[in-house]
């Protein structure tokens, strides 16, 4: 069970967040990842309030999570945001490298896992994402499995996502978390999307197709005492979706590409995902803001709910 923060941490809420725990109003956790990993400046800040405002606009408040100069933010006001958005070199922060971004002072944006750790902390139960990581394409030869899957089956964080990214092997990725006990829902389909696709080829566990049903599902684990996060898979919406056999193309092209040019560990990641951008000219960044402000709505929706 994951225990509450120590009151000496170096934490910090925005105004805004600090205000809507103070009335316990619902909260939606985000990323940094995506600001300082996922696109280039400007379009990294446009993504990003534009993610904040639909939130707000649900009846909840965004609290985007990153580590700056060794404190932890929970929630950025539009000036941090900015500079995050500027910002070169930070740190990409999971289990492993939290504390130690904190403990050394560094800055540092946090991924699925590390979200979720300082979410549950400081009380919000969703969070919304683009795309969870998970186990990788030849995982039996490389052991690259993503910390995101350890971190669903331990810390108690709804994950709004639009399935696992596609670049991963989806069906062991399925299977992994099966294992862990980690219930998989897909929202308002039977389907398990796959990222910048709506349909992965494989049927979803669980399917619920409304936001209040998702919460009252939340209620009832914690009722029962089941720890551990839910995940619940957004298809992207229709028209900016990218058919699974057209970005099959891709990826495979991309993997090629990585094991000649011999990329590994966190670089895996962003390097498929800018050889995938530059393929597509762009179109999958464009389904990709898309398919994170769907999920910003949906936890929105959620988080409202379960209030």
């Amino acid at each position: 069970m994951t225990k509450p923060f120590s009151p000496f941490l170096p934490m910090e809420y925005s105004d805004e967040v600090a205000a809507a725990k103070a009335r316990n109003a619902p909260v939606v956790a985000l990323e940094s990842t995506i600001i300082t990993h996922g696109m280039p400046y400007p379009g990294n800040l446009d993504m990003a309030r534009s993610v904040e405002a639909i939130i707000r606009e649900e009846g909840a408040v965004p609290a985007t999570i990153a580590v700056i100069d060794g404190v932890l933010h929970i929630g950025l006001d539009d000036a941090k945001l900015e500079a995050l958005s500027r910002t070169s070199g930070a740190m990409k922060l999971s289990r492993a490298d939290l504390a130690f971004a904190i403990a050394e002072r560094r800055t540092g944006a946090t991924t699925v896992a590390a979200t979720m750790i300082a979410a549950y902390r400081a009380g919000i139960r969703v969070f919304a994402t683009g795309g969870i990581g998970g186990v990788h394409r030849r995982a039996e030869e490389t052991f690259d499995i993503s910390a995101d899957l350890e971190e669903l089956s331990r810390t108690g964080v709804i994950v709004v996502c639009a399935g696992a990214k596609a670049i991963l092997d989806i069906p062991k990725t399925l299977e992994v978390l099966e294992t862990r006990g980690v219930p998989v829902v897909t929202y308002d389909s039977d389907i398990f999307p796959a990222f910048w696709s709506r349909d992965s080829g494989l049927k979803s566990p669980l399917m619920l197709n409304s936001p209040a049903a998702i919460a009252n599902f939340q209620t009832l684990r914690d009722q029962l005492g089941v720890d551990g996060g839910m995940l619940v898979a957004n298809p992207v919406p229709m028209e900016s979706e990218i058919a699974r056999e057209e970005m099959e193309i891709y990826i495979t092209r991309a993997l090629d590409n990585a094991i000649r040019d011999e990329i590994s560990g966190k670089a895996v990641t962003p390097y498929l995902l800018d050889s995938i951008f530059r393929m597509t000219d762009g179109r999958s960044l464009e389904t990709n803001i898309a398919l994170v402000e769907n999920n910003a709505r949906l936890a929105a929706e959620i988080a409202v709910a379960l209030a």
